[in-house]
């Protein structure tokens, strides 16, 4: 097992601060909370269950005990700001012409 590896790994409990992984039959291995997204992560539960079978990357090797990514695999794709019309541009662009015509025809 080395730095940079992808590995199947089954999460075996769940704490506040990060996910217990067992790798193969010899390693166990943490994924710290920090490690699941690069934004806030409110709970572990809302990326994986106790049971399920993923893959991570290795990050750190000591012995037979692991420090895990998940984040490093699946990112989630950015969202990008697109400005969408408002609906009031045509407002915006005849209002002055519509106060123009109405005082017109009040005046008459």
């Amino acid at each position: 097992m080395k730095e940079g590896s992808i590995v199947k790994g089954e999460i075996t409990a769940i704490k506040p601060y990060g996910a217990f992984v067992k790798v193969e039959d010899e390693y166990v291995g943490l994924i710290h909370i920090s490690e699941f997204s690069d934004g806030f992560v409110r709970s572990i539960e809302d990326y994986i269950s106790v049971g399920d079978v993923i893959d991570l990357i290795v990050k750190k090797v000591e012995d037979n005990k692991l420090s895990l990514s998940y984040k490093a695999l699946h990112k989630r794709k950015k969202r990008y700001h697109i400005e969408l019309d408002s609906g009031f541009t045509p407002l915006k662009n005849n209002l002055a012409d519509w106060v123009k015509n109405y005082n017109l025809k009040s005046d008459e």
